[in-house]
């Protein structure tokens, strides 16, 4: 897979990318990522990039000419069709389904705007996707779009060592993951579930889809309402209701 992201801080986006899971991707070579810097496409010594926007008030825009030209060149730098995304509080908000769909495409382009945002008609003739990682706005879109390389990297077959890792972690099917343990068994007097350490796998496995069911209804009752629940889900659920109730009586 080809990123590609859009950016007057182009070093910002290629040293955090040098870590971790995307870091390794890059390396061997499952994911290429571009960087490029709409100053390199300015017309005046002072490589200006924004303007006042028409009809007045606060802050600065970023220029069209420069971004465009910068997104039109990252566009034809190969041959391969790419959709571009603008990163925007303004977008549809991420959810996990959106990155998985993000994984499956050859090739991404990823546009950071700064200062108060870029000029609507960018967006109307650039931009093929706007989205938001959520209702709050950060000063830039860089960090955003390496929360999007990070999500969308490990779900690309082959970077991650164990692919089941990323099919059962959270959100990957429509729930919040269940409780985690490691060694050792007892820290400050609080014990492993005893299921966990049964060797029982069907019993472990229902335990987990239990309070994944159960940790989903608790903290995100947003996502439980969407979640079509089987019957034995509705069974499994209950019983945590009922266990979480004894516990407060």
């Amino acid at each position: 897979m080809r990123i590609d992201v859009v950016t007057l801080f182009p070093e910002m986006i290629q040293d955090a990318a040098r870590y971790g899971v995307t870091g390794r991707a890059i390396k061997n070579d499952i994911v290429k990522l571009g960087v490029w810097n709409p100053r390199r496409y300015t017309k005046d010594k002072r490589q200006t990039v924004d303007d006042r926007p028409y009809g007045g008030g606060p802050g600065m825009l970023m220029m069209v000419q420069p971004l465009r030209d910068a997104i039109q060149s990252a566009r034809a730098d190969e041959s391969d069709l790419a959709t571009v995304i603008y990163l925007t509080p303004q977008g549809k908000r991420i959810e996990q389904q959106d990155l998985l769909r993000f994984s499956r495409l050859k090739r991404l382009i990823l546009v950071a705007g700064r200062y108060e945002g870029i000029d609507e008609r960018i967006i109307e003739s650039e931009i093929d996707e706007e989205w938001s990682l959520g209702d709050y706005v950060l000063s830039g879109g860089e960090l955003a779009a390496l929360v999007l390389i990070d999500g969308i990297t490990r779900l690309i077959p082959s970077v991650l060592g164990d692919n089941e890792s990323s099919r059962q972690e959270s959100h990957m099917q429509g729930l919040l993951d269940y409780p985690q343990y490691t060694r050792p068994e007892i820290i400050d007097g609080k014990e492993v579930p005893k299921v966990l350490q049964s060797g029982n796998h069907q019993e472990i496995e229902r335990w987990r889809i239990k309070q994944s069911l159960g940790r989903t209804w608790q903290r995100r009752p947003d996502m439980m309402q969407r979640y079509r629940l089987s019957p034995n889900e509705e069974r499994l659920l209950n019983e945590f209701i009922n266990e979480e109730s004894l516990k407060e009586e």
